[in-house]
């Protein structure tokens, strides 16, 4: 059966011309046995529409590990590092995830208790929520009504000694079934958006790059972010935005000499825009909660500086100055109508470029509401590319 590709099934709230060429249903293939012809044209579907859905898929923790692993053949460990999020319970991704004993590269994630799953006797999962993460919660009368929120917009990476990885799978086993809820970006905005419940919601990097006014297109392509040593533990002690996208400035981080031991030379300093390696789109991707620092170059001899930030460059190392930066780039990219919210089924596998879209959770599950999951990323064998310098003077 021939390779069949179809658009995916967005929801009444978005912006079909924004998701053109963003997310991509497959058919007609068996993920484990792919043949070299058949696993080049997905790679390239998954580099041009960053997100790729695939229904009704048989899937072992070694099979998905293969598959993951097939993106970037050199890659070997889970992103964060095997065993390293289990061993830091500190960290805010601590009650989140457990690998699967005999493939460690794959993790468990879900809610409620769950028996004899993969060589794990008994395990109680917590669902990511923003009561446990943001500064502050929605009431539990709205909650009961189905309030929601976006928990943490991220990409999958340690930004700590690993790489970030090139691709996430992520794949479906218990899906919990309930009533639709609604997000709410309780930010001032009046912003929502219904969701399936425990849907994984996306947006693309590319949309939130193409969407900004010259000024910040300038900046974004100028500057690179210095992420924090160890920085899920660095943020554990503090509290995230109502919408999902980075930190309250309040100074609760947790200071650098009491982070578990660290290293200089593996804190990761990262370009703001990556750049795809099929499409040669710019993508912005930043975590905004793990950035520490902002170090933002001067401005091209041959470009304008009317209105231009930063046209001399920066250092930026005050939280608050840096987090509104990122803010301002960011926030217009989640908007209700370019948020695509996965409703999942049962044997779904999502594979996403992890270095091309952010993600978040949404949902609000009761402990009975049991919902397993496989997640697979690989540390990568390299760092992101940025902007060339044709990019930096076409949009400088």
């Amino acid at each position: 059966m021939a390779i069949e590709v179809v658009p995916l099934p967005l929801p009444h709230s978005a912006d079909a011309t924004k998701f053109a060429n963003f997310g991509r249903e497959v058919r007609g293939v068996d993920l484990r046995s792919l043949d070299p012809a058949e696993f080049k044209q997905i790679e390239e579907l998954l580099y041009k529409h960053s997100a790729l859905l695939f229904r009704n898929v048989d899937l072992s923790p070694a099979q998905q590990y293969a598959l993951a692993k097939a993106f970037d053949p050199t890659s070997e460990s889970f992103g964060h590092g095997n065993k390293k999020i289990e061993n830091t319970k500190s960290s805010i991704l601590h009650q989140t995830l457990r690998a699967v004993p005999a493939v460690p590269q794959v993790y468990l994630v879900g809610n409620g208790t769950i028996y004899d799953h993969e060589g794990i006797p008994e395990l109680t999962l917590q669902h990511p929520s923003h009561k446990t993460w943001h500064k502050a919660h929605q009431s539990a009368e709205d909650q009961e009504k189905g309030a929601t929120r976006f928990v943490r917009w991220h990409m999958d990476a340690a930004f700590y000694d690993f790489n970030p990885p090139r691709v996430t799978t992520l794949y479906g086993i218990n899906v919990p079934q309930g009533p639709r809820q609604m997000v709410k970006y309780d930010d001032g905005t009046g912003d929502e958006l219904e969701v399936p419940l425990a849907a994984t919601a996306f947006v693309s990097g590319k949309t939130m790059f193409d969407i900004l006014p010259h000024a910040l297109k300038s900046l974004a392509v100028r500057s690179s972010v210095k992420y924090a040593p160890h920085p899920y533990v660095w943020i554990s002690t503090a509290k995230a935005k109502p919408t999902g996208l980075g930190i309250e400035t309040e100074g609760l981080e947790m200071r650098y000499d009491l982070l578990p031991e660290w290293e200089e030379s593996k804190i990761q300093v990262l370009p703001l825009c990556w750049k795809n390696p099929v499409t040669g789109d710019l993508h912005l991707q930043v975590h905004p909660m793990c950035a520490a620092e902002l170090m933002v170059d001067p401005l091209p001899e041959s470009a304008q500086r009317e209105d231009a930030l930063y046209p001399d460059g920066g250092h930026i190392t005050d939280l608050q100055e840096l987090r509104d930066l990122l803010y301002q780039m960011q926030r217009p990219g989640i908007a209700p109508q370019l948020v695509y919210p996965h409703d999942w089924r049962a044997k779904d596998l999502i594979i996403f470029h992890n270095r091309g879209a952010m993600h978040s959770v949404t949902g609000n599950l009761k402990p009975d509401q049991i919902r397993t999951y496989h997640q697979c990323n690989l540390a990568a064998s390299d760092r992101p590319v940025g902007p060339s310098a044709d990019d930096i003077k076409i949009w400088s």
